[in-house]
């Protein structure tokens, strides 16, 4: 009997003791600096079709990084400034408020631009400034800045300005951008009164004009200093070099990453995109392009190691959206795809409504993807809106190479077709600053006269690398199907911050390496 009572006791015992508690989730290394790049442009694809040539940046990622092979934006448009917005915001164009490069502003009655803003001047040179004001939600540098009391530094570069504002936030300590008409990174009043001591004297060595007479696939530079050699510069890969050189300066004039707080730098390398919409993707330029790309990355990383330790760098990689092969190199392929004439649904739209309800002019908005009605000719004609929307999307709809449209009171409500083209737009729209009828073309066609470009829900404009690198991440081939979103959530978690406010995107925990 004592046996069996010494065993009852035990149990009760053991029943009344609490279940132990997981303890606090293990600590993720904490890098000292996060440098957050977007190569402009950059399909997916360009990784394993020029790997055998990449040595520098690009190879290091490759190798080192985890490397997501099935990355993809779920929005529409695919274009830059919704990109890059995405990228460390995490939101969804219909969150975040930046639903295109530009649109059309009904309080003001003329187009905008993601970043622009009246209430501010350029810095460093002439005109109107930017700021992330029309953006709406916080991205991983906010948050950064709110969970250190502002100690952490925060920089946006890029040669475009949206591409070096949205990235960064609202809390950025700067944000710089290249002037192609003096050669020069200017900056706005947004971030202080005046560009820091090291920008000017960066300005002043003219580093662009050291570029003159330069070669590369694309031919040679104009030879003098000025605007033809300034803008040359910009769609070429010396773009994309001068940025790196910039990139350098920032970390040592601000001493990234050597303060005892972590610091994030966003770098974007938009000369890819000019040299993609010029040449196409199939281009030697653009081969020539990526692979100098990798290098001017190389430069930057082996900058890093000598100055940080890339032991103590998280880098991330993505492409702020991808871009359609040329016309004529699909028609050689016997693949479908071709050219529409600019304003061709926009004319046809208008002579639609003008015949159903009278005279006037009723597009006031210059896209053929976004048509715009005259909200005050609608009211005053004491028309439904929905109706004169409705007509819209029946002119559109009848025109060849159209494949989906939509109207603004079918996103709002969700009237939509539950497939990637459907769910994209409805991602995307904004009862406020979306038109009032969106248009998707069939895959491979666009209204580009020359060239080539994006915006659409494809996969060549869809698919783009996501690649993390340095402490706390697990390094090898990722192949389950992730988006763009997923990556500010993923750095947030690394870094211990709020998820950003919009984030629609996980937590990729497969790559996070525990300590």
């Amino acid at each position: 009997m004592p046996t069996a009572l010494a065993s009852l006791l035990l149990a009760a015992a053991t029943a009344a003791t609490p279940a132990a508690r997981p303890g606090p989730a293990p600590a993720l290394p904490r890098p000292k600096l996060v440098l957050a790049v977007a190569i402009d442009q950059f399909r997916y694809d360009y990784l394993p079709r020029f790997r055998s040539e990449y040595t520098g940046g690009l190879r290091r990622l490759l190798d080192q990084g985890a490397v997501f092979t099935q990355a993809r934006f779920q929005h529409f448009p695919s274009v830059t400034a919704i990109g890059h917005s995405t990228y460390l915001s995490g939101a969804l164009p219909a969150m975040s408020g930046i639903i295109g490069n530009d649109w059309y502003d009904r309080v003001t009655g003329g187009s905008v631009t993601s970043v622009s803003d009246p209430a501010e001047k350029i810095v460093g040179g002439a005109g109107e400034g930017a700021s992330p004001r029309r953006m709406l939600v916080s991205t991983v540098g906010d948050e950064l800045k709110i969970a250190t009391a502002s100690k952490s530094k925060v920089i946006g570069l890029s040669l475009k300005d949206r591409s070096a504002i949205l990235p960064a936030g609202h809390m950025a300590d700067l944000a710089l951008w290249y002037d192609a008409q003096t050669g020069r990174f200017v900056s706005s009043t947004f971030y202080g009164p005046a560009l820091p001591d090291w920008v000017t004297r960066f300005d002043e060595e003219r580093k662009a004009d050291a570029y003159g007479g330069a070669t590369w696939k694309g031919g040679e530079l104009p030879k003098e200093a000025g605007p033809a050699l300034y803008g040359a510069v910009y769609g070429s890969p010396f773009g994309n070099d001068l940025l790196e050189a910039l990139a350098e300066r920032a970390v040592e004039a601000e001493r990234l990453g050597q303060r005892g707080e972590t610091d994030l730098l966003t770098l974007s390398f938009s000369s890819n995109d000019a040299v993609g919409h010029d040449k196409g993707p199939d281009s030697p330029e653009v081969r020539d392009i990526s692979v100098r790309t990798d290098a001017a990355l190389g430069r930057f990383f082996s900058y890093l190691d000598a100055r940080i330790g890339m032991r103590n760098v998280l880098v991330t990689l993505t492409a702020d959206h991808g871009v359609a092969p040329l016309p004529e190199v699909e028609a050689a392929r016997r693949m479908p795809g071709g050219r529409l004439p600019a304003g061709s649904v926009r004319d046809a739209v208008q002579a639609a409504l003008v015949q159903r309800f009278g005279e006037g002019q009723w597009v006031v908005s210059p896209s053929d993807h976004s048509i715009y009605v005259d909200r005050k000719l609608v009211a005053a004609k004491k028309l439904d809106l929905d109706q004169v929307q409705d007509a819209a999307k029946a002119a559109a709809e009848g025109l060849p190479h159209v494949l989906r449209a939509y109207t603004l009171h079918e996103l709002l409500s969700g009237s939509v077709s539950d497939d990637p083209v459907g769910r994209a737009l409805a991602n995307s729209v904004s009862a406020q600053r979306t038109g009032d009828l969106e248009l998707l073309l069939e895959p491979y066609w666009m209204f580009a006269a020359t060239g080539t470009t994006h915006g659409s829900v494809f996969g060549y404009d869809m698919h783009v690398p996501v690649i993390f690198m340095g402490p706390g991440i697990r390094p090898g081939t990722y192949r389950r199907d992730i988006t763009v979103n997923d990556v500010a959530p993923t750095l947030a978690e690394i870094l211990g911050v709020e998820t950003p406010s919009g984030a629609a995107g996980r937590v990729l925990d497969e790559v996070l390496a525990i300590r």
